[in-house]
C-alpha cells in the first residue's frame, strides 16, 4: 500500500442515538372502553463504540467519513410494548488507537487488544411510558417521558504503532535499510533526509520459527518534542514499542552527543519513554576502520554506555544485534 494511504490521525464528528419517547397510551376495547394506562417505554438510543480490529493498520477508512451517527430508539406503544433500541454504531480501528475529546483534549481511552470495545458516546435512555406513572391518586396519567437526547462530540483518533522494537534515530541513520535487511518489509530507501514519512512495520524471524515486530519510525530531529519536522506525530509511535533501538551512524561527527540529543528529545516529549528497555547501536559499521570503531567504543564507555556495531550492507553484527534484542524482550 502506498505511503500516502497511511493515516494515523483523524477528527470525526460523532452523535449517539436519541432515546425514543415513552407512550401515553390508554387501553381501549369493547369489553373495557375506559381501560387504564398501558403506554410502553421508548427504546434506548445506540452507542458510538470504538472496537479493535487486528485486520486494520491505518485510519484511512475514516478519513472521508467525518460524520458518524448511531440510530435513535423508537417510540413506545400501547399494551406496554417497548420501542426498538437504536443500533449501536461500531468504529473499527487498528490496535493502538487512542481517542481524545477534540475540544478539551481529554483522554477517552485506548484500544490495545483485538475485539476490545470502548463506548465513546452513550445513547440516550428511552422515556418511560405512562403506565409507570399511575398511582392511587392519579389513575389516568396522560403524560409520558420523552427520550433522552443524543450526545454529540468531535473526537480525535490517533494511531500509535504497536511493535516490539522501535528504531530511534536521526534521518539517514540507516533505520529503513536495517528493517529491509532483517525482515520482508520494503520501506523506501534513499540517501536524503526524511525518506520515511510514515512508520513501517516488519516481522523479524528468529530461532525456532519465533519472531518479533520491528517498527521503522520516521527520523527525529532536534526540537521534535516541540513539533519540529512533524516531531510529535513521529514520537507518539515510539510510545507503543517495548524496546527502543537507538541507531547512531558510524560517520557521525559526535556519536555520543547525537545519542544524548535523541535521549533528550524523548525525555522532553514523554519521560516515561526512558523507562523502556533500550539498546544503542552504531550503524554503517562497514564504512569505518577497526581503529575508528575502537575510538567510538571508548567514547561511549567513558559515558558509561554500552554499544553494538552492525552493518546492514555487509551483515556484520546483525546476528548479535537480533540476539541482544531477543534477550531484552525475554
Amino acid at each position: 500500500m502506498a505511503q500516502s494511504n497511511f493515516i494515523d490521525y483523524v477528527k470525526i464528528f460523532c452523535s449517539s442515538g436519541k432515546g425514543g419517547p415513552g407512550s401515553a397510551h390508554f387501553h381501549r376495547s369493547k369489553k373495557d372502553p375506559r381501560g387504564g394506562p398501558d403506554g410502553g417505554d421508548g427504546g434506548k438510543g445506540g452507542h458510538i463504540i470504538m472496537r479493535g480490529d487486528p485486520g486494520k493498520w491505518t485510519l484511512l477508512h475514516l478519513k472521508y467519513t467525518k460524520h458518524l451517527l448511531a440510530e435513535s430508539g423508537t417510540n413506545g406503544s400501547g399494551n406496554r410494548k417497548t420501542g426498538a433500541d437504536g443500533k449501536d454504531l461500531y468504529i473499527n480501528v487498528p490496535l493502538g488507537t487512542v481517542a481524545k475529546d477534540a475540544e478539551t483534549g481529554a483522554f477517552l481511552g485506548e484500544i490495545k487488544e483485538a475485539g476490545e470495545e470502548l463506548i465513546l458516546l452513550k445513547g440516550g435512555r428511552g422515556g418511560l411510558g405512562n403506565d409507570h406513572f399511575k398511582s392511587p391518586t392519579n389513575q389516568a396519567p396522560k403524560y409520558a417521558q420523552p427520550g433522552e437526547d443524543s450526545v454529540e462530540s468531535w473526537i480525535i483518533l490517533e494511531l500509535k504503532v504497536l511493535a516490539d522494537v522501535g528504531l530511534v534515530g536521526f534521518p539517514n541513520a540507516g533505520k529503513s535499510t536495517l528493517l529491509s535487511v532483517v525482515s520482508a518489509a520494503k520501506p523506501e530507501i534513499a540517501d536524503y533526509p526524511f525518506t520515511t514519512l510514515v512508520p513501517n512495520l516488519g516481522v523479524v524471524p528468529y530461532f525456532n520459527e519465533q519472531s518479533f515486530v520491528m517498527a521503522d519510525i520516521p527520523g527525529i530531529i532536534e526540537g521534535a518534542h516541540e513539533g519540529k519536522g512533524l516531531g510529535t506525530r513521529f514520537l507518539r509511535h515510539i510510545e507503543r514499542n517495548s524496546i527502543l533501538l537507538f541507531l547512531i551512524p558510524a560517520d557521525s561527527e559526535d556519536p555520543v552527543a547525537e545519542y544524548k540529543t535523541l535521549y533528550r528529545e524523548l525525555e522532553l516529549y514523554n519521560p516515561d519513554l526512558l523507562l523502556k528497555e533500550r539498546l544503542i547501536s552504531i550503524s554503517k559499521a562497514d564504512i569505518i576502520e577497526e581503529k575508528e570503531m575502537k575510538k567510538i567504543k571508548a567514547k561511549f564507555k567513558k559515558a558509561n554506555l554500552d554499544i553494538i556495531f552492525f552493518s546492514s550492507v555487509s551483515g556484520d553484527g546483525l546476528p548479535e544485534l537480533k540476539k541482544h534484542l531477543w534477550q531484552l524482550m525475554n
